[in-house]
């Protein structure tokens, strides 16, 4: 995982914090902007597992906590849901400037409300998709039923949300009453996906199928059956990220990568903006070659004596386990530790000479099972005949031809 501590600036020139998650193993293909739930923050666990389960599948997704809650300057009391969708608005400006702009928004709870109104007003945005929204702010209103009469004699009340305390003004619900999110819906005309648990006693199910019949072709449903709103469970959460994203890939550009053929066992492929990131086809299976960032790689995938060491390793442990077998022996486990380096020749005459050092292997092999002394010492010997470690053994020849463009 790639976690990247951000901070942009308001409408009102306050400092929002945020947190970037890029993918581990590439340049990430769409970014997304995700909202969270109302008085919640972007550390919440569901919004952590759906943002893995977004990298993981190629996105970069952008979290960040709104005015007045968690890092972000400002002070709750004076905020509202408009400023919810400035903030938005806001940090899809800084992805613009500093990255690439945002494709996807996602919305929790009212934070769900607020994705619909600000992908209105953000032109990069394709898609859209909701958890557990209510079909209109003014929803949000139940929560504060004990001191809505408070509210509007004094202008504000001290209200006990999620067992903290956050002052709530009539500013804040005025701006409610003027926002109609099914209107906004009727007039989005981007992709939209809905997910809502039938058991959320949050936010009922009904406003799902509110927003649902509001909303225009191309629009998706899915239950997060079981699920509770805040979806607490990371098997929910992780699943709601894993069906955004494989929605959401029906709606985004994402450039495929060229499939590489070759008549050969292995094919690299390399861009010139790519650095050292390596498009590899080994046998039928697809992976990235790499260096480390220390290197001025992006350390998307192993370097090439990695590989070369991956090799050894793997087939030490299978000629070891191939021995065991035939001999009856009881191997439950081989494990084969190897790493590369340039060292110096044993006993050489001159060892202070660059051209006394020798490509070096360090192999390291564990052994579980029924084995004794004699065993032991005979499998290390067969680990000595795996047909990598003749290959690096013997003389080796590279022919290499030109194919014509």
């Amino acid at each position: 995982m790639n976690l990247q501590k951000i901070t942009f600036t308001n409408k009102e020139g306050q400092t929002l914090v945020g947190r970037l998650e890029l993918p581990a193993d590439r340049h990430p293909h769409n970014f997304v902007l995700f909202a969270h739930c109302f008085t919640c923050n972007k550390n919440l666990s569901a919004v952590k597992n759906i943002g893995k389960a977004l990298t993981s599948n190629g996105f970069a997704v952008l979290r960040f906590d709104f005015t007045g809650l968690g890092e972000s300057d400002g002070d709750f009391a004076d905020t509202n849901f408009s400023g919810n969708v400035n903030d938005l608005i806001a940090a899809a400006a800084y992805l613009e400037k500093n990255y690439q702009a945002p494709s996807l928004l996602i919305g929790h709870s009212l934070g769900g409300a607020a994705v619909v109104f600000a992908a209105a007003e953000i032109p990069s945005i394709k898609a859209v998709a909701t958890i557990g929204a209510p079909s209109n702010p003014v929803h949000v209103k139940h929560l504060l039923h004990s001191s809505l009469e408070e509210i509007s004699r004094q202008g504000h009340a001290v209200v006990n949300l999620s067992g903290r305390d956050f002052t709530i003004k009539k500013q804040f619900l005025d701006d409610l009453e003027t926002k109609s999110l099914p209107e906004i819906v009727k007039h989005l005309r981007k992709p939209i996906l809905i997910l809502h648990s039938p058991q959320d006693t949050t936010v009922g199910i009904i406003n799902a199928e509110e927003i649902y019949v509001a909303a225009r072709h191309p629009k998706s449903f899915v239950s997060l059956d079981g699920a509770d709103h805040l979806l607490m469970q990371k098997k929910d959460s992780t699943y709601a990220g894993d069906v955004i994203a494989g929605w959401a890939k029906r709606y985004l550009f994402i450039e495929e990568e060229t499939v590489l053929k070759t008549k050969h066992q292995v094919a690299a492929s390399l861009d010139a903006e790519d650095g050292f990131t390596t498009q590899m086809k080994v046998g039928s299976h697809y992976m990235h070659a790499d260096e480390p960032i220390s290197f001025g790689g992006n350390n998307f995938g192993p370097s090439p004596y990695e590989f070369v060491s991956a090799g050894l390793s793997a087939c030490t442990a299978m000629t070891i386990q191939m021995y065991a077998k035939r001999k009856g022996w009881q191997v439950d486990n081989v494990e084969v530790h190897t790493s590369y380096s340039r060292s110096h020749k044993e006993d050489c005459e001159d060892c202070e000479s660059n051209t006394a050092k020798i490509d070096t292997f360090k192999r390291d092999i564990r052994f579980k099972g029924n084995l004794d002394e004699a065993q032991l010492k005979r499998l290390l010997e067969i680990a000595d005949k795996c047909p990598v470690h003749k290959t690096l053994h013997t003389d080796t020849q590279v022919l290499t031809t030109l194919i014509p463009s």
